[in-house]
């Protein structure tokens, strides 16, 4: 029996970053020889063992065949018999294909080691195009690894792979999976733009691909096209460090740019509640976490009116945060403002330009907060005005607050 390291860790081991997860691969054991020695079996679809102490996953090294398509049509193959380096034959890239045996010597049949060191993403073999997840991975690669470059000969694979239809078989769950991976890293927009040159981001998010090209007014846009502007504002909202709700937010604010009749733009009056519109069926489709929805749609639906709170009337501005539920979700309304200050400064010229705009909301919401909705109750003769009289009492306190 032998055991390796394998994949991310002796990746990012040989990048010199921080490791997270440690995977292993057995080689020269059965399944009963794990079990024999405490190990217990987790896999369903083939032999993967938790480690008794440490609770690491141990893998028996193994080769795959495909055969159906998608990301499940994969029958495994599991025995003694196996090498490292029939196991390390079937990942997806080479930087990925790696093996550190216990003595500390490499096993590197595919060159990751100087793949690493040229700084590429390269697939390891043809097997790479029976799978469509890897598109996606290789995607999430090109964000979390800002200065690798795909290899030519594997963007052409990836094409190939929309072109024939295998990307057309990725299951939602798998999708919005690598995509929140993807948004999480630290240049996301790197991601969509991978997707985009080997045209799968037309299949994947076609209401985000149809936004290159899309003019914007040049004096609230200097970069002028509207993908252009969201990968920014994507790339901002990393840089901001916010969550995945307000990062998914920032990449579909402007969905509805992407339908304006060519013969307003670069106007793009009322794209706020045509994002709203395409972003329900976007998020059905992908079966986004109601979270991600749920602030998404509103950061369509408001980000126009955060800018220019000082332009609203009190009124206004008490209905915008009843409707964002700011009572009740406060820390929602955060990610609203983050997720608006993203999209303020992913624009050229502006990435270090102040956003007071957000502390004159949270001016606003406090006073709201303020309000005893119990005691505006009780002092109410007719139950039915309630809320009527509460939003009075809102309006009331915002207007003091806003004129200070």
């Amino acid at each position: 029996m032998k055991i390796f390291a394998v994949g991310g860790a002796v990746r990012d081991e040989l990048l010199g970053l921080p490791v997270q997860d440690r995977d292993w691969v057995v080689v020269g054991a059965t399944p009963e020889q794990m079990a024999a020695q405490g190990f217990k079996p987790v896999g369903k679809d083939f032999p993967v063992f938790l480690h008794p102490e440490s609770r690491e996953e141990y893998a028996l090294a193994r080769t795959e065949r495909k055969t159906a398509p998608g990301y499940k049509g994969f029958v495994f193959h599991a025995d003694a018999e196996v090498s490292i380096e029939d196991d390390l034959a079937r990942r997806d890239l080479t930087i990925n294909a790696i093996a550190k045996a216990e003595d500390g010597s490499y096993v590197d049949p595919h060159r990751g080691r100087d793949d690493i060191a040229a700084k590429v993403l390269r697939h390891v073999s043809p097997a790479f195009a029976e799978d469509p997840v890897r598109v996606l991975r290789v995607a999430r690669f090109a964000a979390r690894f800002a200065d690798f470059t795909v290899a030519d000969e594997t963007m052409a694979l990836m094409a190939g792979m929309v072109a024939n239809g295998e990307v057309d078989h990725l299951v939602p769950e798998r999708v919005w999976q690598e995509l929140a991976r993807g948004l999480m890293e630290a240049k996301p927009s790197r991601m969509f733009e991978t997707l985009r040159a080997c045209g799968a981001l037309k299949k994947i998010l076609p209401e985000v691909d149809r936004l290159w090209g899309v003019a914007q007014r040049a004096d609230y846009h200097p970069e002028v096209d509207t993908g252009v502007h969201v990968m920014m504002v994507v790339d901002m909202a990393a840089q901001l460090g916010l969550s995945l709700p307000a990062r998914f937010a920032a990449l579909t604010h402007d969905l509805g740019k992407g339908t304006t009749p060519a013969d307003v733009l670069p106007r793009h009056a009322g794209h706020e509640m045509r994002s709203v519109k395409l972003l329900g069926p976007l998020c059905e489709r992908l079966r986004v976490p109601a979270d991600c929805r749920d602030l998404a749609l509103l950061v369509a639906r408001f980000h126009g009116d955060v800018y220019k709170i000082d332009q609203l009337r009190p009124k206004t501005v008490a209905t915008i945060l009843e409707r964002c539920d700011v009572f009740r979700r406060p820390e929602r309304f955060e990610e609203l403002l983050g997720a608006c200050e993203a999209d303020y400064r992913g624009r050229l010229g502006f990435e270090s330009r102040p956003f007071p705009q957000s502390q004159s909301w949270r001016h606003a919401a406090a006073a709201a907060r303020a309000v005893d909705a119990g005691a505006v109750a009780r002092a109410c003769a007719d139950p039915v005005r309630i809320p009527e009289r509460v939003h009075e009492a809102r309006v009331s306190a915002v207007t003091e607050v806003l004129n200070h």
